[in-house]
């Protein structure tokens, strides 16, 4: 079938009349030609689109109940210097969680007062670092980080501006492991006060922002989770954070300027999903933020959020050469194919670590034969080393062939590792009809310069 691929590929996915796909204009054949596989593919317009319909949505539905919004590129889906400036150029700030991504995104040309510091356990030289840069907001996670900034900020004779990260008990998400909002777990300071009464974690935190003249307390922040579809979880715990606010000003007048609602926005994976649509989620939270406010008698805070896969995560594919075809007979008598390819969990981890689904499509070429009951793995040297779980392909499937994932543009090379010490493939932008490399594949002899003997 030829046209347009649709869910979960990018915008810029089509099949011609060949059987060949093309993304940004640019023929597969000729991206494994030139790059070689496996490669990560990125449809800059795609990301570009997405990135605009975050911003335009949220600022359209907040400007409607009076207030604002900052919209924040998670890096920690993919951070590389030319993805931090399409975000920028696109009206995005930038979320980092750690020393490299606040330099990538820096060398991006990111001003520091539009970059987030993330980081449940913070060095001191990447608070350093931070304050250093002059970023936005340092978000801290626990009390102990509280003295650690205000020591660090009052040395550089600065005042640092912070939010505190809370946990709301909201549980949302994909997997207990992307679920970060449930109190056992290790972000941020719960909202409840405990077994022993007193102030809760988040108060205790709240009130020693304020009382220090080394910082500067911008707002409270949340984030529930990630691959979240329903909305409803947002809104309980925007409930639960302006509550916070509420009684934070009552306990001493500040009422804080921003509230931070996190990301975590679902995306398809599977052919037939539905993602979170931005206009959705951003007219339902923005008519709940008024709603709470109004309740509260106070005024609507300035909101910020921070997307991540939502922007990157369907603008990827991953692109590889399939190698052993192996039939396998299971014990209900059906046969499984075994579809190797030249990488593996080492450029995604998130099937064996998550159990997380993707779509395969053969796309390098047509075929009538017969679909198949596959299973796409990889070359690693591990049983659960299994790219795509389930998926049907052509029944000729053979070496040589170009097999594309869909949707791997968040955490796959974030997360990507040397095991096997199999080398990172490269990163490559593709936008009207022509291919770029943002990030190289490494070699051999990168792997041997860092091993001293």
């Amino acid at each position: 079938m030829t046209g347009v691929l649709g869910v979960p590929w990018s915008h810029g996915a089509v099949r011609r009349a060949d059987g060949a796909v093309e993304v940004g204009g640019v023929d597969v054949r000729d991206l494994a030609a030139e790059h070689g596989t496996p490669a990560y593919v990125l449809d800059e317009a795609d990301f570009r689109a997405r990135a605009r319909g975050y911003r335009t949505a949220f600022a359209t539905a907040f400007a409607e109940v009076g207030t604002g919004v900052d919209v924040y590129y998670a890096g920690k889906a993919l951070l590389t210097v030319a993805v931090a400036r399409w975000a920028r150029e696109e009206g995005l700030r930038v979320d980092t969680a750690s020393g490299g991504e606040l330099a990538v995104a820096l060398r991006a040309g990111v001003p520091g007062a539009e970059i987030g510091l993330h980081g449940n356990n913070k060095s001191d030289a990447e608070i350093a670092a931070a304050l250093d840069a002059g970023v936005g907001r340092i978000i801290v996670d626990s009390l102990v980080e509280v003295d650690r900034v205000a020591a660090l900020a009052a040395a550089r004779g600065v005042v640092a501006p912070v939010m505190v990260r809370v946990t709301t008990g909201v549980h949302a998400g994909g997997h207990e492991y992307i679920s970060t909002a449930h109190e056992d777990q290790k972000f941020g300071l719960s909202v409840s006060a405990g077994p022993t009464g007193g102030d809760s974690p988040a108060m205790q935190a709240l009130l020693a922002v304020v009382a220090r003249p080394e910082l500067h307390l911008l707002g409270i922040h949340s984030h529930i989770g990630s691959q979240i579809l329903d909305p409803a979880g947002f809104e309980a715990a925007a409930r639960v954070v302006l509550r916070l606010r509420a009684d934070l000003a009552d306990r001493t007048g500040v009422l804080v300027d921003e509230v931070d609602l996190g990301g975590g926005y679902g995306i398809a994976y599977l052919p037939g999903e539905v993602p979170l649509e931005e206009d959705r989620i951003a007219k339902d939270v923005a008519s709940a933020v008024a709603a709470i406010c109004a309740e509260h008698g106070t005024p609507l805070p300035r909101i910020s959020i921070e997307p991540g896969r939502a922007i990157v995560g369907p603008a990827g594919l991953t692109l590889y050469t399939v190698g052993t075809v192996k039939p396998v007979v299971l014990d209900d008598g059906r046969v499984r194919t075994y579809v190797s390819v030249d990488g593996g969990m080492s450029d995604n981890i998130r099937p064996a670590l998550y159990g997380a689904d993707y779509h395969a499509e053969l796309v390098g070429r047509s075929s009538d034969a017969e679909p198949v009951l596959a299973r796409v793995v990889g070359k690693h040297c591990e049983s659960g080393d299994v790219v795509v779980h389930e998926v049907m392909l052509p029944g000729d499937v053979r070496a040589g062939d170009l097999l594309a994932v869909a949707a791997t543009g968040a955490y796959g090379r974030s997360m990507a590792s040397n095991y096997n010490l199999l080398t990172r493939p490269p990163v490559v932008a593709v936008s009207g009809g022509a291919s770029r490399v943002l990030v190289r594949r490494e070699t051999t002899d990168d792997l041997l310069a860092l091993d001293l003997g």
